[in-house]
């Protein structure tokens, strides 16, 4: 009999701004994933803003689980995003005994641009290590990619480099790898690695940037994953969708820190499973 897929997403949640839950929800739902949450942290608003207020949820998680378990639930994957502290990715490794997930989906948001975020330690980055030779599917970027494999990091990495990287992730336990933000030039590329092939798709980079588009890329990807499209097809999917949202949020007027409005394009998403 056909199942209706599901998927637990561990993540904070932002009052405003398209970012994280917000962000992750809505994509995932419309394709056809009923989502369980489990926030991290709740936000007014995203940090990218001027100012913003924040609860941190970590005390309440474990109670949270709890009650899931005794409840019973059951999710066939589970997708995390950025984990604040090291209680959080404690939790987060104790789930994967705690509920069987079919699909392991981890962003392992840690740094950009050659930096580590302030609030990760090392010894948050060592165990986000150890939470990724746990995964189905792992998005680190090329800066998170090198604190993954203790790589120092620099800004003209090679593609052979990358690859390189990749295979010692797979070698450690991660078994599909995709590495975004890789830039050439005016191109913006992803590195697929699966099954030990390789493979960066490039595409015009869409200038301004904005916040919560990795979000919204991994969440497909997460998305794409329990529907098991493949995954070359995953990423061509989640970067033309991003690059749709780009253009209609410039011709929308859109502030930069509200994101992308992915709302407008989300019959895509839909039309994309409903063969599945």
């Amino acid at each position: 009999m056909k199942r209706q897929h599901s998927i637990a997403i561990v993540n904070d949640i932002s009052g405003f701004g398209r970012c994280s839950i917000t962000v992750a929800l809505p994509i995932l739902s419309a394709m056809k994933i009923q989502c369980g949450v489990l926030p991290t942290a709740i936000l007014s608003n995203h940090t990218e803003y001027p100012e913003y207020t924040m609860l941190d949820f970590t005390e309440y998680m474990e109670d949270y689980l709890t009650k899931w378990e005794h409840l019973g639930l059951s999710f066939e994957g589970i997708y995390t995003g950025f984990l604040g502290s090291e209680r959080q990715l404690e939790i987060i490794l104790s789930m994967f005994d705690r509920f069987s997930f079919e699909k392991r989906i981890i962003d392992p948001v840690m740094g950009d641009h050659g930096s580590i975020y302030p609030a990760y330690t090392p010894e948050m980055c060592q165990t986000m290590k150890e939470l990724t030779t746990h995964s189905t599917l792992t998005t680190p970027n090329v800066t998170e990619l090198c604190i993954l494999t203790d790589t120092p990091y620099r800004p003209d990495i090679t593609e052979e480099e990358i690859f390189h990287m990749c295979e010692i992730l797979n070698k450690n336990g991660a078994k599909q790898i995709i590495v975004t933000g890789i830039e050439k030039e005016h191109e913006i590329g992803n590195a697929v690695y699966d099954n030990n092939t390789f493979e960066v798709l490039y595409q015009q980079t869409v200038l301004p940037l904005r916040p919560g588009t990795g979000d919204v890329f991994a969440s497909i990807l997460a998305g794409c994953s329990l529907h098991n499209i493949d995954l070359k097809t995953s990423v061509t999917t989640a970067a033309q969708f991003i690059r749709t949202c780009l253009l209609t949020s410039a011709s929308l007027d859109i502030p930069l820190n509200d994101g992308v409005c992915f709302e407008e394009h989300l019959n895509l998403l839909v039309n994309l499973t409903t063969s599945k």
